[in-house]
Protein backbone atom coordinates (compact mmCIF):
# COMPACT_ATOMS: atom_id res chain seq x y z
CA UNK A 1 0.00 0.00 0.00
CA UNK A 2 2.64 2.24 1.30
CA UNK A 3 5.00 1.79 -2.44
CA UNK A 4 1.30 2.23 -4.42
CA UNK A 5 0.99 5.62 -2.59
CA UNK A 6 5.11 6.46 -3.23
CA UNK A 7 4.37 6.01 -6.86
CA UNK A 8 1.65 7.66 -7.69
CA UNK A 9 2.93 10.76 -5.83
CA UNK A 10 6.07 10.54 -8.29
CA UNK A 11 4.14 10.55 -11.49
CA UNK A 12 1.94 13.53 -10.29
CA UNK A 13 5.18 15.49 -9.57
CA UNK A 14 6.67 14.91 -12.88
CA UNK A 15 3.96 15.72 -14.17
CA UNK A 16 3.37 19.35 -12.45
CA UNK A 17 7.01 19.65 -14.08
CA UNK A 18 6.62 19.04 -16.79
CA UNK A 19 3.67 21.46 -17.24
CA UNK A 20 5.57 24.36 -15.36
CA UNK A 21 8.33 23.81 -17.84
CA UNK A 22 5.73 24.62 -21.09
CA UNK A 23 5.46 27.72 -20.66
CA UNK A 24 1.38 27.67 -20.37
CA UNK A 25 1.32 30.36 -17.33
CA UNK A 26 -2.49 29.83 -17.59
CA UNK A 27 -3.36 26.02 -17.04
CA UNK A 28 -4.43 25.17 -13.46
CA UNK A 29 -2.07 22.22 -11.38
CA UNK A 30 -2.51 20.91 -8.15
CA UNK A 31 0.15 20.88 -5.67
CA UNK A 32 1.95 17.21 -4.34
CA UNK A 33 0.47 17.76 -1.59
CA UNK A 34 -3.02 18.23 -2.67
CA UNK A 35 -2.66 15.18 -5.14
CA UNK A 36 -1.01 12.69 -1.94
CA UNK A 37 -4.46 14.04 -0.20
CA UNK A 38 -7.04 12.80 -2.85
CA UNK A 39 -4.77 9.39 -3.15
CA UNK A 40 -5.37 8.90 0.37
CA UNK A 41 -8.80 9.07 0.31
CA UNK A 42 -8.95 7.37 -2.91
CA UNK A 43 -7.35 4.47 -1.07
CA UNK A 44 -9.50 4.67 2.29
CA UNK A 45 -12.50 4.12 0.20
CA UNK A 46 -11.14 1.20 -1.70
CA UNK A 47 -10.49 -0.19 1.83
CA UNK A 48 -14.14 0.54 2.83
CA UNK A 49 -15.59 -0.79 0.18
CA UNK A 50 -13.49 -3.96 0.35
CA UNK A 51 -14.34 -4.28 4.17
CA UNK A 52 -18.15 -3.26 2.80
CA UNK A 53 -17.82 -6.14 0.34
CA UNK A 54 -16.19 -9.03 2.56
CA UNK A 55 -19.08 -7.93 5.55
CA UNK A 56 -21.58 -8.53 2.82
CA UNK A 57 -20.30 -11.88 1.73
CA UNK A 58 -20.08 -13.10 5.45
CA UNK A 59 -23.89 -12.36 6.13
CA UNK A 60 -24.51 -14.19 2.94
CA UNK A 61 -22.33 -17.22 4.00
CA UNK A 62 -24.04 -17.06 7.04
CA UNK A 63 -27.42 -17.52 5.92
CA UNK A 64 -26.55 -19.76 3.29
CA UNK A 65 -24.89 -21.94 6.70
CA UNK A 66 -28.58 -21.44 8.15
CA UNK A 67 -30.16 -22.98 5.58
CA UNK A 68 -31.86 -19.33 3.82
CA UNK A 69 -30.96 -18.72 0.27
CA UNK A 70 -30.40 -15.50 -0.74
CA UNK A 71 -33.53 -13.58 -2.88
CA UNK A 72 -31.92 -12.41 -5.98
CA UNK A 73 -35.28 -11.17 -7.01
CA UNK A 74 -36.35 -9.04 -4.08
CA UNK A 75 -35.25 -5.68 -5.85
CA UNK A 76 -38.15 -6.55 -8.49
CA UNK A 77 -41.31 -8.20 -7.30
CA UNK A 78 -43.10 -6.90 -10.22
CA UNK A 79 -41.64 -8.52 -12.66
CA UNK A 80 -41.78 -11.76 -10.98
CA UNK A 81 -45.71 -10.66 -10.37
CA UNK A 82 -46.12 -10.22 -14.24
CA UNK A 83 -44.26 -13.42 -15.14
CA UNK A 84 -46.35 -15.63 -12.89
CA UNK A 85 -49.56 -14.04 -14.10
CA UNK A 86 -47.85 -14.28 -17.81
CA UNK A 87 -47.14 -17.89 -17.43
CA UNK A 88 -50.98 -19.57 -17.27
CA UNK A 89 -52.22 -16.51 -19.91
CA UNK A 90 -49.74 -18.16 -22.50
CA UNK A 91 -50.54 -22.03 -21.27
CA UNK A 92 -53.96 -21.41 -22.17
CA UNK A 93 -52.90 -19.81 -25.36
CA UNK A 94 -50.97 -22.92 -26.23
CA UNK A 95 -53.93 -25.36 -25.76
CA UNK A 96 -56.16 -23.13 -27.46
CA UNK A 97 -53.72 -22.96 -30.58
CA UNK A 98 -53.00 -27.07 -30.42
CA UNK A 99 -56.54 -27.75 -30.76
CA UNK A 100 -57.34 -25.67 -34.14
CA UNK A 101 -53.76 -27.04 -35.06
CA UNK A 102 -55.17 -30.24 -35.35
CA UNK A 103 -58.47 -29.35 -36.50
CA UNK A 104 -56.23 -28.05 -39.61
CA UNK A 105 -54.52 -30.89 -40.09
CA UNK A 106 -57.19 -32.72 -40.30
CA UNK A 107 -58.96 -30.76 -42.51
CA UNK A 108 -55.92 -30.76 -45.10
CA UNK A 109 -55.40 -34.47 -44.69
CA UNK A 110 -59.64 -35.30 -45.77
CA UNK A 111 -58.58 -32.93 -48.97
CA UNK A 112 -55.53 -34.51 -50.08
CA UNK A 113 -56.99 -37.96 -49.43
CA UNK A 114 -60.52 -37.15 -51.18
CA UNK A 115 -62.42 -37.65 -48.27
CA UNK A 116 -61.08 -41.21 -48.50
CA UNK A 117 -59.88 -41.32 -44.28
CA UNK A 118 -58.45 -45.31 -45.04
CA UNK A 119 -55.91 -44.00 -47.58
CA UNK A 120 -57.31 -46.68 -49.91
CA UNK A 121 -57.04 -44.62 -52.60
CA UNK A 122 -61.02 -44.94 -53.64
CA UNK A 123 -61.88 -40.96 -52.36
CA UNK A 124 -63.18 -38.34 -54.66
CA UNK A 125 -61.38 -36.03 -56.63
CA UNK A 126 -59.72 -32.70 -55.02
CA UNK A 127 -61.64 -30.42 -56.22
CA UNK A 128 -65.08 -32.35 -55.01
CA UNK A 129 -63.81 -32.68 -52.17
CA UNK A 130 -63.02 -29.16 -51.23
CA UNK A 131 -66.52 -28.45 -53.16
CA UNK A 132 -67.81 -31.22 -50.51
CA UNK A 133 -66.12 -29.62 -47.53
CA UNK A 134 -67.13 -25.41 -47.99
CA UNK A 135 -70.74 -27.53 -48.35
CA UNK A 136 -71.00 -29.11 -45.15
CA UNK A 137 -69.46 -26.14 -43.30
CA UNK A 138 -71.75 -23.59 -44.51
CA UNK A 139 -74.44 -25.88 -43.87
CA UNK A 140 -73.25 -26.52 -39.71
CA UNK A 141 -72.88 -22.87 -39.89
CA UNK A 142 -75.58 -21.19 -41.14
CA UNK A 143 -78.27 -24.25 -40.77
CA UNK A 144 -78.44 -23.76 -36.93
CA UNK A 145 -79.24 -19.80 -37.71
CA UNK A 146 -82.83 -20.34 -37.20
CA UNK A 147 -83.77 -17.08 -35.75
CA UNK A 148 -83.01 -13.50 -36.90
CA UNK A 149 -81.13 -12.31 -34.54
CA UNK A 150 -77.17 -11.41 -34.60
CA UNK A 151 -74.69 -14.80 -35.20
CA UNK A 152 -73.39 -15.77 -32.08
CA UNK A 153 -69.35 -14.77 -31.81
CA UNK A 154 -68.07 -18.39 -31.75
CA UNK A 155 -70.08 -19.63 -34.52
CA UNK A 156 -69.12 -16.02 -36.53
CA UNK A 157 -65.23 -16.89 -35.22
CA UNK A 158 -65.30 -20.36 -36.52
CA UNK A 159 -67.28 -20.18 -40.07
CA UNK A 160 -64.32 -17.40 -41.07
CA UNK A 161 -61.82 -19.31 -39.28
CA UNK A 162 -62.60 -22.27 -41.29
CA UNK A 163 -63.47 -20.72 -44.48
CA UNK A 164 -59.98 -19.47 -44.44
CA UNK A 165 -58.59 -22.07 -44.00
CA UNK A 166 -60.42 -24.21 -47.41
CA UNK A 167 -60.18 -20.75 -49.09
CA UNK A 168 -56.21 -20.74 -49.04
CA UNK A 169 -56.24 -23.56 -51.23
CA UNK A 170 -57.37 -21.70 -53.93
CA UNK A 171 -54.36 -19.72 -54.19
CA UNK A 172 -52.33 -21.90 -56.00
CA UNK A 173 -54.89 -22.99 -58.27
CA UNK A 174 -53.07 -21.51 -61.29
CA UNK A 175 -52.74 -20.52 -64.64
CA UNK A 176 -49.48 -19.49 -66.73
CA UNK A 177 -50.21 -15.99 -68.60
CA UNK A 178 -47.77 -14.30 -70.45
CA UNK A 179 -45.86 -11.12 -68.82
CA UNK A 180 -43.14 -8.84 -70.83
CA UNK A 181 -39.60 -8.69 -68.19
CA UNK A 182 -37.25 -6.23 -69.02
CA UNK A 183 -33.74 -7.73 -69.16
CA UNK A 184 -30.42 -6.00 -68.39
CA UNK A 185 -29.23 -4.76 -71.70
CA UNK A 186 -32.40 -3.35 -71.61
CA UNK A 187 -34.64 -5.40 -74.26
CA UNK A 188 -38.05 -6.88 -73.34
CA UNK A 189 -38.73 -10.63 -73.38
CA UNK A 190 -41.83 -12.05 -72.72
CA UNK A 191 -42.06 -14.89 -70.09
CA UNK A 192 -44.70 -17.31 -68.85
CA UNK A 193 -45.62 -16.24 -64.86
CA UNK A 194 -48.26 -17.77 -62.79
CA UNK A 195 -51.27 -16.19 -61.06
CA UNK A 196 -54.52 -17.39 -59.44
CA UNK A 197 -56.97 -18.81 -62.09
CA UNK A 198 -59.35 -16.14 -63.92
CA UNK A 199 -62.76 -17.33 -62.69
CA UNK A 200 -61.56 -18.11 -59.15
CA UNK A 201 -59.82 -14.51 -59.05
CA UNK A 202 -63.25 -13.10 -60.32
CA UNK A 203 -65.72 -15.27 -57.87
CA UNK A 204 -64.26 -15.51 -54.90
CA UNK A 205 -63.87 -12.02 -53.51
CA UNK A 206 -67.45 -11.40 -54.80
CA UNK A 207 -68.58 -14.26 -52.54
CA UNK A 208 -66.18 -12.85 -50.14
CA UNK A 209 -68.53 -9.48 -49.81
CA UNK A 210 -71.82 -11.34 -50.34
CA UNK A 211 -70.86 -13.33 -47.00
CA UNK A 212 -70.19 -10.13 -44.76
CA UNK A 213 -73.60 -8.59 -46.58
CA UNK A 214 -75.79 -11.69 -45.35
CA UNK A 215 -73.93 -11.62 -41.90
CA UNK A 216 -74.36 -8.15 -41.57
CA UNK A 217 -78.03 -8.55 -42.40
CA UNK A 218 -77.93 -10.81 -39.37
CA UNK A 219 -75.87 -8.11 -37.32
CA UNK A 220 -78.99 -5.82 -38.23
CA UNK A 221 -81.48 -7.23 -35.45
CA UNK A 222 -79.58 -6.81 -32.63
CA UNK A 223 -81.50 -3.61 -31.49
CA UNK A 224 -85.25 -4.88 -32.64
CA UNK A 225 -87.44 -5.39 -29.58
CA UNK A 226 -90.91 -5.80 -31.15
CA UNK A 227 -91.02 -9.64 -31.46
CA UNK A 228 -88.81 -12.54 -29.65
CA UNK A 229 -89.11 -16.28 -30.40
CA UNK A 230 -91.11 -19.03 -28.60
CA UNK A 231 -88.89 -22.15 -28.60
CA UNK A 232 -90.57 -25.71 -29.59
CA UNK A 233 -89.99 -26.97 -25.87
CA UNK A 234 -91.94 -24.00 -24.32
CA UNK A 235 -95.29 -24.68 -22.42
CA UNK A 236 -98.67 -24.37 -24.21
CA UNK A 237 -99.22 -21.70 -21.89
CA UNK A 238 -96.39 -19.49 -23.17
CA UNK A 239 -96.92 -20.50 -26.95
CA UNK A 240 -100.46 -19.74 -26.49
CA UNK A 241 -102.56 -20.31 -30.20
CA UNK A 242 -99.15 -19.71 -32.20
CA UNK A 243 -98.71 -22.74 -33.56
CA UNK A 244 -96.62 -23.58 -36.79
CA UNK A 245 -98.74 -24.64 -39.92
CA UNK A 246 -96.05 -25.95 -42.35
CA UNK A 247 -93.49 -29.39 -42.04
CA UNK A 248 -90.63 -27.45 -40.47
CA UNK A 249 -91.65 -28.11 -36.73
CA UNK A 250 -88.37 -27.74 -35.47
CA UNK A 251 -87.72 -23.72 -35.98
CA UNK A 252 -89.01 -21.66 -32.87
CA UNK A 253 -92.44 -19.89 -33.51
CA UNK A 254 -92.14 -15.84 -33.31
CA UNK A 255 -94.56 -13.85 -31.54
CA UNK A 256 -95.43 -10.24 -32.13
CA UNK A 257 -97.52 -7.44 -30.34
CA UNK A 258 -101.20 -8.14 -30.89
CA UNK A 259 -101.61 -4.96 -33.04
CA UNK A 260 -98.90 -6.61 -35.09
CA UNK A 261 -95.47 -4.79 -35.84
CA UNK A 262 -95.74 -1.11 -36.44
CA UNK A 263 -94.98 0.40 -39.84
CA UNK A 264 -91.41 1.37 -39.13
CA UNK A 265 -90.46 -2.34 -38.19
CA UNK A 266 -92.34 -3.67 -41.17
CA UNK A 267 -90.15 -1.54 -43.35
CA UNK A 268 -87.04 -2.43 -41.93
CA UNK A 269 -87.92 -6.32 -41.90
CA UNK A 270 -89.21 -5.97 -45.30
CA UNK A 271 -86.11 -4.33 -46.30
CA UNK A 272 -83.47 -6.82 -45.06
CA UNK A 273 -85.82 -9.58 -47.04
CA UNK A 274 -84.93 -7.82 -49.96
CA UNK A 275 -81.16 -7.76 -49.23
CA UNK A 276 -80.71 -11.41 -48.65
CA UNK A 277 -83.15 -12.01 -51.74
CA UNK A 278 -80.47 -9.63 -53.51
CA UNK A 279 -77.74 -11.84 -52.01
CA UNK A 280 -78.97 -15.03 -52.74
CA UNK A 281 -79.55 -13.95 -56.40
CA UNK A 282 -75.97 -12.82 -56.67
CA UNK A 283 -74.59 -15.87 -55.37
CA UNK A 284 -76.76 -18.18 -57.60
CA UNK A 285 -76.10 -16.05 -60.74
CA UNK A 286 -72.10 -16.58 -59.95
CA UNK A 287 -72.69 -20.54 -59.05
CA UNK A 288 -74.32 -20.88 -62.34
CA UNK A 289 -71.58 -18.65 -64.64
CA UNK A 290 -69.47 -21.22 -63.15
CA UNK A 291 -71.64 -24.40 -63.99
CA UNK A 292 -71.97 -23.46 -67.43
CA UNK A 293 -68.50 -23.19 -68.10
CA UNK A 294 -67.36 -26.52 -66.67
CA UNK A 295 -67.28 -29.54 -69.20
CA UNK A 296 -69.92 -32.18 -69.88
CA UNK A 297 -68.72 -35.13 -68.31
CA UNK A 298 -68.97 -38.57 -70.58
CA UNK A 299 -70.66 -40.25 -67.93
CA UNK A 300 -73.31 -38.15 -68.22
CA UNK A 301 -73.51 -38.07 -72.21
CA UNK A 302 -73.11 -42.02 -72.21
CA UNK A 303 -76.70 -41.37 -70.26
CA UNK A 304 -78.23 -39.51 -72.49
CA UNK A 305 -80.91 -40.89 -74.95
CA UNK A 306 -80.91 -40.92 -79.16
CA UNK A 307 -82.19 -37.87 -79.63
CA UNK A 308 -84.10 -35.31 -78.10
CA UNK A 309 -87.52 -36.45 -78.88
CA UNK A 310 -86.62 -39.38 -76.59
CA UNK A 311 -85.48 -37.12 -73.96
CA UNK A 312 -88.40 -34.46 -73.83
CA UNK A 313 -91.42 -37.19 -74.64
CA UNK A 314 -93.76 -36.86 -77.36
CA UNK A 315 -96.57 -34.32 -75.97
CA UNK A 316 -93.78 -31.95 -74.62
CA UNK A 317 -91.43 -32.55 -78.30
CA UNK A 318 -94.70 -31.63 -80.01
CA UNK A 319 -95.36 -28.76 -77.97
CA UNK A 320 -91.93 -27.06 -78.35
CA UNK A 321 -91.64 -28.23 -82.09
CA UNK A 322 -94.71 -26.55 -83.06
CA UNK A 323 -94.56 -23.46 -85.75
CA UNK A 324 -95.73 -20.83 -83.57
CA UNK A 325 -94.44 -21.02 -79.92
CA UNK A 326 -95.25 -19.25 -76.87
CA UNK A 327 -93.12 -20.47 -73.70
CA UNK A 328 -95.45 -18.85 -71.04
CA UNK A 329 -98.10 -20.84 -72.84
CA UNK A 330 -96.06 -23.71 -72.90
CA UNK A 331 -95.48 -24.03 -68.99
CA UNK A 332 -99.51 -23.47 -68.39
CA UNK A 333 -99.95 -26.73 -69.90
CA UNK A 334 -97.41 -28.48 -68.13
CA UNK A 335 -97.70 -30.10 -64.30
CA UNK A 336 -95.74 -28.56 -61.68
CA UNK A 337 -97.86 -29.01 -58.86
CA UNK A 338 -95.00 -30.36 -57.13
CA UNK A 339 -91.16 -29.45 -56.65
CA UNK A 340 -90.67 -33.04 -58.26
CA UNK A 341 -92.39 -32.49 -61.46
CA UNK A 342 -90.48 -29.45 -61.83
CA UNK A 343 -87.24 -30.65 -61.67
CA UNK A 344 -88.06 -33.45 -63.55
CA UNK A 345 -88.90 -31.25 -66.18
CA UNK A 346 -85.64 -28.83 -65.72
CA UNK A 347 -83.52 -32.57 -66.51
CA UNK A 348 -85.63 -33.52 -69.70
CA UNK A 349 -85.04 -29.73 -70.90
CA UNK A 350 -81.29 -29.59 -70.20
CA UNK A 351 -80.70 -33.37 -71.54
CA UNK A 352 -82.56 -31.96 -74.66
CA UNK A 353 -80.13 -29.22 -75.07
CA UNK A 354 -76.99 -31.20 -74.87
CA UNK A 355 -78.11 -33.23 -77.33
CA UNK A 356 -79.47 -30.79 -79.68
CA UNK A 357 -75.93 -28.89 -79.33
CA UNK A 358 -73.92 -32.11 -80.05
CA UNK A 359 -75.79 -32.40 -83.20
CA UNK A 360 -75.12 -29.21 -84.30
CA UNK A 361 -71.24 -29.38 -83.66
CA UNK A 362 -70.75 -32.52 -85.54
CA UNK A 363 -68.40 -32.16 -88.41
CA UNK A 364 -69.25 -35.22 -90.25
CA UNK A 365 -72.58 -36.85 -91.10
CA UNK A 366 -71.95 -39.97 -90.40
CA UNK A 367 -72.11 -39.94 -86.14
CA UNK A 368 -74.77 -42.02 -84.65
CA UNK A 369 -76.29 -39.03 -83.93
CA UNK A 370 -76.99 -38.00 -87.11
CA UNK A 371 -81.18 -37.74 -87.71
CA UNK A 372 -83.59 -36.47 -90.68
CA UNK A 373 -84.02 -33.18 -89.01
CA UNK A 374 -82.67 -30.49 -90.37
CA UNK A 375 -79.51 -27.87 -88.55
CA UNK A 376 -81.96 -25.14 -88.75
CA UNK A 377 -84.42 -26.69 -87.36
CA UNK A 378 -82.50 -28.41 -85.04
CA UNK A 379 -81.09 -25.02 -83.59
CA UNK A 380 -84.48 -23.21 -83.41
CA UNK A 381 -85.68 -25.77 -80.98
CA UNK A 382 -82.69 -25.63 -78.96
CA UNK A 383 -83.09 -21.72 -78.55
CA UNK A 384 -86.28 -22.65 -77.64
CA UNK A 385 -85.19 -24.81 -74.68
CA UNK A 386 -83.18 -22.60 -73.26
CA UNK A 387 -86.24 -19.83 -73.22
CA UNK A 388 -87.87 -22.68 -71.05
CA UNK A 389 -84.92 -23.65 -68.82
CA UNK A 390 -84.16 -19.82 -68.69
CA UNK A 391 -87.87 -19.46 -67.44
CA UNK A 392 -87.82 -22.20 -65.13
CA UNK A 393 -84.67 -20.94 -63.47
CA UNK A 394 -86.22 -17.47 -62.63
CA UNK A 395 -89.83 -18.36 -61.43
CA UNK A 396 -88.15 -21.41 -59.43
CA UNK A 397 -84.40 -20.52 -57.96
CA UNK A 398 -85.03 -22.85 -54.92
CA UNK A 399 -85.16 -26.08 -56.71
CA UNK A 400 -82.49 -28.38 -56.13
CA UNK A 401 -79.63 -29.06 -58.71
CA UNK A 402 -80.49 -30.36 -61.61
CA UNK A 403 -79.05 -34.08 -62.76
CA UNK A 404 -76.08 -32.23 -65.04
CA UNK A 405 -74.85 -29.93 -62.59
CA UNK A 406 -74.72 -32.87 -59.89
CA UNK A 407 -73.14 -34.61 -62.84
CA UNK A 408 -70.74 -31.45 -63.25
CA UNK A 409 -69.63 -31.13 -59.61
CA UNK A 410 -69.07 -34.30 -59.26
CA UNK A 411 -66.82 -35.68 -61.90
CA UNK A 412 -65.48 -32.30 -62.21
CA UNK A 413 -61.58 -32.38 -62.04
CA UNK A 414 -60.11 -28.38 -61.85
Amino acid sequence: MVQEQESLRSRLFNFKGTSDNSGARHVKSHSVDDCSSLVDSSMDDKINLKSQGSKQSKDQSEKQQNGTAPNRNEKDPKSRASKDEAAPAAAQAKEKTHPDMEQMKERFAKLLLGEDMSGGGKGVSSALALSNAITNLAASVFGEQWRLEPMSVERKTRWRREIDWLLCVTDYIVEFVASQQKSKDGSNMEIMVTRQRNDLHMSIPALRKLDAMLIGCLDNFKDQNEFYYVSRDAPDSEKGNTKRKDDKWWLPTAKVPPNGLSEAARKFVQYQKDCVNQVLKAAMAINANVLSEMEIPENYIENLPKNGRASLGDSIYRSITVEFFDPDQFLTTMDMTSEHRILDLKNRIEASIVIWKRKMNQKDGKSAWGSAVSLEKRELFEERAETILLILKQRFPGIPQSSLDISKIQYNRV
